[in-house]
Order: C-alpha cells, then sequence, then structure tokens
C-alpha cells in the first residue's frame, strides 16, 4: 500500500486573508508524480506509477501555507486508510493532469532532516490560557505536542521570535500572522503531532486552547524540533575569548537556520534564497559546513533563474517578482554576481571544475549583461551597500554611491572569469576577461579617487576598503588609503559604518594589512552597531540589523563575514584549492594577537582534516597544526630572535619539513603531510 499527502509549499502560494502571505503566485492545485519500484527475492521487479488507477480523498489537513502555517484536524483521518485492505470505495479516482512544465530531474540540493531536539527552558501562563513556552534558542522548524483532551479540542500554537511587554509572543520582527493548530481526535489516549508542510524561525511558542470543547484538554509535553538540510559539519573554533565563542555561535546558529534547499534570507517571513549572502559570505558558510549540495543545487537555480538577457535576477529560484513597482529589487550586480562569484568560491573549497564548466556559459552571459549596464565603465544601479549604517533607517546605501559597489562587482567578476577561463583552458575568454579587469580598474580610480581629500567616493568604510581588499588601489596610495579606513574605524569608536556588501571586504582589507588589533577591538564592541550589541539583548542567532532592531528579523546571516576571521584570522587556515601551486593551497597562517591567550580550529577538507591550534603562555607561544598534505606554515614570532623549535628540537633537524623565509614577524616553513608542534620562546616583554 502507498499513499500520498499533498501540501502546498512554494507551489501553489495563495493569498489569505486572515493569515499572512508574502506574495502570491502559484503553478495551480497540488499534483504528484510517483513511482514505486518493487524488486522481489525471487529477482522479479515491478513499477506502480501514479496513474488514474489511483484514488483520492480529503485529509485532515485543512490549511497549509509555507507563509501562513497549518491546520489540522485529526478526526478528519480515514481510519485505517494506510493499510492493504482498507475500504476506498467513497474514495474518488485521482486525475490525469499535465505536468507544470521543465524537465524532471533528481534533487540536487540535500535532503531536509531534523538535527535537535529541543525542549523549553520554561514556560509560563502569561495570562489566561495563553501559555508561552521558552525553547532557548532562536531556530528554523517546528513544535511537535503530545495532548489529550476531548474530541474536537482545538490547539492553537503561534511561533515568534521575541515577546510583546505582557509576555506573549511577537512576530513583530518574524511576520504575522502565522499560526498552527491541532484538532484533536480524543477518542485514542494520549495524541502526538507536528506541522508537515509548513515551518517558521522562532524561539517561543504561544500556546492556547480554542473553543468550549478545549475544556479539560492538556499539553503533556512540547519539542521544538529543528529544521535543516543535511549538511555535515565541517569546522570547529574556539578561543580564549568568551565573547567571540558567542559571535561565532550567534552567526553559525543563523547560517544553519537557513539552510534548507537553499540559502534562505530568515526563516520565517521570507525564505526565500537571496543571492548575495552566497558569496559575500562563502568563507564563513563552508568552513562551518559541507555545503556542495547546495552551492550545486544554487547554482542549477541561478541557470534557471536566468532571462535571455542574461540577467540573474536577486532571488533564485525566482518564486516571485517584485517590479514593476519594486523592480530595483529584482536585478542588483551585488546579488547578480553570485552566478560567478558564489561557484568560484565554492571551487576554491572544494576543487570541483565540474560545475564551473557546466555553468560556464551561464557565466559568460551574466557578465556580459553587466559589462552592458555601464557607461564609461561605471555601473550605477542596483541596491548598493545594504543596511549601512547611515542617517535614518537601514535599507538602500546610504554612505556610499551606487556605483562603487556595482562597478567593482563587475571588475571582480571580470577577475574570477580571467581565472576560471584559464582553469578551464579558455585562453582567448582569458584574455578578454583581464582586458575588462583594467578596463574597469582604470574606471574606477579615474571616477571615484579624490585627489584633494585622498579617500574614495564619499569616504565610506566600504568605499575605500573593498578597492583595498581586491588590490586596485595603486601601490603608492594604498598605505593611505588604509590608515583613512582605519581612522574611520576608530572616528566611530572601533564601529563599522557598513552594511553587508563592504562588510566583508572591510574585514579582508584589514587581515591583508595584518591589523588585527583593529579587527579584535571592533568585535568587543558592546554598544550598537555590533556583534556584542546583539548578544547584549539576548540574541541567540544573527540579527538582521546591526543594533537588533525588534521589528527586523531576528534570524538572518548576511552580516555574517567575522566566520571568516576566526578561520582564516585567529585560527590561520588560509584555505584554497584555487592556487596554482598544490603546495601554498594549505596554509596555516595563525593571528595571535593582545586579547586572545588561545585558538582552536579544525576544518574537514577535502584533502583531509586540517588543525590548527595555538597556545600563548607568556614568552613561550604553543602552535599544533595537522595538514593532510604538503602545506606551509607561518609561524608568527614575537621577536626577531625568538627561537622556533618543533617537537623539542631545532626546526633544521626536524624531518617533512624545510624554512622557506623568514623575517622580523614570521618564519615560514614547508611541510609535509602529518602533525607538527611548535614552540616559539621570546624574551618577555
Amino acid at each position: 500500500m502507498i499513499g500520498v499527502l499533498l501540501g502546498n509549499g512554494m507551489y501553489n502560494v495563495q493569498h489569505t486573508k486572515s493569515r499572512y502571505t508574502k506574495f502570491e503566485d502559484s503553478f495551480g492545485v497540488p499534483k504528484m508524480i510517483a513511482e514505486l519500484r518493487l524488486r522481489y527475492s525471487d529477482g522479479s521487479s515491478a513499477s506502480i506509477g501514479s496513474d488514474t488507477g489511483w484514488k483520492v480523498s480529503k485529509g485532515p489537513i485543512t490549511f497549509s501555507s509555507t507563509y501562513g502555517g497549518e491546520d489540522y484536524d485529526s478526526r478528519l483521518v480515514p481510519a485505517g486508510w494506510d493499510v492493504p485492505d482498507y475500504d476506498d470505495s467513497s474514495w474518488i479516482p485521482s486525475l490525469e493532469v499535465t505536468g507544470p512544465g521543465g524537465e524532471l530531474i533528481p534533487s540536487i540540493a540535500p535532503a531536509l532532516h531534523v538535527f535537535n531536539l529541543t525542549l523549553p527552558s520554561k514556560q509560563q501562563e502569561v495570562v489566561t490560557n495563553k501559555i508561552v513556552f521558552d525553547l532557548g534558542i532562536n531556530f528554523g522548524g517546528w513544535p511537535e505536542v503530545k495532548v489529550k483532551g476531548p474530541a474536537g479540542s482545538v490547539l492553537k500554537l503561534t511561533p515568534g521570535e521575541l515577546l510583546k511587554p505582557d509576555g506573549t509572543v511577537s512576530q513583530a520582527s518574524s511576520a504575522g500572522p502565522q499560526w498552527w493548530s491541532y484538532t484533536l481526535r480524543g477518542d485514542i489516549g494520549e495524541e502526538e503531532w507536528q506541522p508537515k508542510f509548513s515551518y517558521y524561525g522562532f524561539r517561543y511558542i504561544q500556546a492556547e486552547w480554542i473553543g468550549d470543547q478545549s475544556a479539560g484538554a492538556k499539553i503533556l509535553s512540547l519539542t521544538g524540533k529543528e529544521l535543516r538540510s543535511d549538511s555535515p559539519v565541517s569546522g570547529t573554533f574556539q578561543s580564549s575569548n568568551q565573547m567571540l565563542n558567542d559571535i561565532h555561535a550567534l552567526i553559525v546558529q543563523a547560517m544553519r537556520n537557513n539552510e534548507v534547499s537553499i540559502f534562505t534570507d530568515c526563516p520565517h517571513r521570507e525564505k526565500l534564497g537571496w543571492l548575495e549572502e552566497t558569496h559575500l559570505v562563502a568563507p564563513g558558510l563552508m568552513f562551518n559546513n559541507d555545503l556542495r549540495g547546495l552551492y550545486a543545487a544554487t547554482a542549477r537555480n541561478i541557470a534557471d533563474a536566468q532571462d535571455q538577457a542574461g540577467m540573474v535576477p536577486t532571488i533564485a529560484p525566482q518564486y516571485t517578482r517584485f517590479g514593476p513597482k519594486y523592480a530595483i529589487y529584482d536585478d542588483s550586480p551585488e546579488w547578480g554576481s553570485a552566478t560567478i562569484l558564489a561557484a568560484w568560491s565554492a571551487y576554491r573549497f572544494y576543487g570541483d571544475t565540474s560545475q564551473l564548466q557546466q555553468h560556464y556559459s551561464n557565466m559568460q552571459a551574466y557578465i556580459k549583461f553587466l559589462e552592458s549596464k555601464s557607461q564609461n565603465g561605471i555601473v550605477a544601479y542596483g541596491l548598493g551597500d545594504w543596511y549601512d549604517i547611515g542617517p535614518g533607517s537601514p535599507g538602500f546605501s546610504k554612505l556610499t554611491t551606487i556605483g562603487v559597489t556595482a562597478t567593482l562587482m563587475l571588475y571582480e567578476d571580470a577577475i574570477v572569469m580571467e581565472r576560471i577561463a584559464s582553469l578551464l583552458h579558455r585562453s582567448n575568454d582569458a584574455t578578454v576577461y583581464r582586458d575588462l579587469a583594467e578596463r574597469e580598474e582604470q574606471a574606477f580610480n579615474r571616477t571615484f579617487w579624490d585627489v584633494t581629500d585622498g579617500y574614495y567616493d564619499k569616504g565610506s568604510q566600504t568605499a575605500n576598503a573593498m578597492p583595498l581588499a581586491l588590490g586596485i588601489v595603486p601601490q603608492d596610495r594604498r598605505q593611505r588609503v588604509l590608515d583613512y579606513v582605519i581612522a574611520d574605524i576608530h572616528a566611530h569608536n572601533d564601529h563599522i559604518t557598513t552594511g553587508e556588501v563592504g562588510y566583508p571586504y572591510l574585514l579582508r582589507a584589514l587581515m591583508q594589512a595584518g591589523r588585527d588589533d583593529v579587527l579584535l577591538a571592533m568585535m568587543l564592541r558592546k554598544d550598537p552597531p555590533s556583534y556584542g550589541s546583539q548578544l547584549a539583548v539576548g540574541a541567540t542567532s544573527l540579527t538582521e540589523a546591526w543594533d537588533a532592531n525588534p521589528k527586523s528579523s531576528q534570524d538572518h546571516f548576511m552580516l555574517g563575514g567575522a566566520e571568516e576571521w576566526f578561520y582564516r584570522g585567529l585560527g590561520g587556515i588560509d584555505f584554497d584549492l584555487s592556487r596554482p601551486k598544490p603546495s601554498q593551497r594549505i596554509t596555516i597562517r595563525p593571528r595571535v594577537i593582545d586579547g586572545v591567550n588561545w585558538v582552536r580550529c579544525g576544518y574537514n577538507s577535502t584533502l583531509g582534516r586540517i588543525e590548527s591550534n595555538w597556545k600563548r603562555d607568556g614568552a613561550i607561544t604553543k602552535l599544533d597544526i595537522t595538514v593532510p598534505a604538503t602545506a606551509l606554515v607561518v609561524v608568527p614570532l614575537e621577536i626577531e630572535s625568538a627561537v622556533v623549535t618543533v617537537g623539542g628540537m631545532p626546526t633544521a633537524k626536524a624531518g617533512g619539513m624545510v624554512l622557506i623565509s623568514q623575517d622580523a614577524k614570521t618564519a615560514t616553513y614547508q611541510v609535509q603531510r602529518g602533525a607538527y608542534h611548535f614552540t616559539v620562546t621570546s624574551a618577555a616583554k
């Protein structure tokens, strides 16, 4: 016996008057295609496909919406429907219909699973018949309840990220009204239920019994179920600084909450695949989870969403279009450039050229489209440095001219396309893209450099950090621009002013300059805008706005760029499979700085496990590293005369390694596969 229960999902999103709907778009009523293949012990086989021989009946789910929630009436479950001898004479034959079009292919994204079961840390009846369960952490998923009561009793469950002043659940940050409801059958003792076609992002659940029939009904237990894609954990980070650990946990929670078949922006009000996050914070995403499946799915979704002109929308799959009134949300270079930059980020971590080969023509079409939008080399449209810290409420870029970030996207796209073309042995294409990159570099410097004041554009952190990180600031002015950026950070009391686009480049510019002291000062701020201010108000997942505005989502990962610094900077695991020399693809370069006494960091790369652990105790620093292949190890030196030993012996006598270079601050060794225990002894400070 086989049966299928259908829900609406993103296939059939319809406006519901009394419940929240993000958008209205439908491919029609739910339908299905299925095939059951049977293999018998005698070697024979049979196949049962979906056709008019199947029968249909209404089920117990009376309402389902990916946005509005789900209602389930257990009294409507046909008793015994799921056993072979069930009498289905009252059911009606199914209708054969045409499919929705397109090509039917196997799923690319990993399957969804429930990963964690969370019990309430406390529960309280805040007003009569309204019990609020606090699950202690913000996550994406659904509740499971066990209840007992009279037939027809209705339990309404309202999820939310925050609470109102009276202690009831608020959906101001997550969009509502949204709820789940369960109607008891009543004749089977203890009943257990969870939604099937609707998940949400929440920390709190408000439970209330509805109607006169619910007298005497009880909730026996409530458990939160955390839902996400089956992408194995790949990295670990921990340090002596608890605040850094808390920031790491904050970001990782939001990242995993939004890995649900696609990279969603949030698990409640939108659930849309906004593309900028897939390249801006790619290193942090991939250090923490093995995301080969989700990145392959993203590349396919982008290809499906790309139009004939080559334009890639801001979201993929493109479940909805925001134009014409809000057309600016449909096409923005910082988002569409994920076509190239997300795929390249995945290659750097996983080394798979098949995705680059498969989608090369899509990349070519997009960069041609973006170049067509430029005037004198400047691309001046789009969302810009979204959510930067300027006057007024966050949103469109305020501190940085729109043409800055968009033009730099075209430049970076061209640089990456040159590398991809070379990798795929398309030398003519590589030359074309190298020439494009040079023209864009010249156009950017010609247009946005302020000779008088010595900064780019209007002097924002984003406008100066992005060209620094991308390497297009002429050498004779690099220090001046860097000093200006750092001075601006200090002028804002060690706070950033960047939005989500500029932030990762700001971190990279400071990392390249070795200014981890500035990075740490930024990370340790506790007043807004900062990670610390989010922690201070009790956030358990990264919020959409830097100041944890309760009207904004409490579960976005777009500001999660700090993960790159945790792994590549403090941990020192500088992993990049795109480097031509295999011996440099694993580079261990830990940043030993004041304010952090030790770091333990690991990553399950495609080459094997990489470990980088260090601890500083007075004049002695110990570095324990494990590499699965030939690698470079850049050992930090407190002073030029520091003594470096490996396993208790001078490095010159140690096997499996050779000194490549040494200066006043570092000693660089090439090591073979294995584990190494470095000790650096310096004179006391």
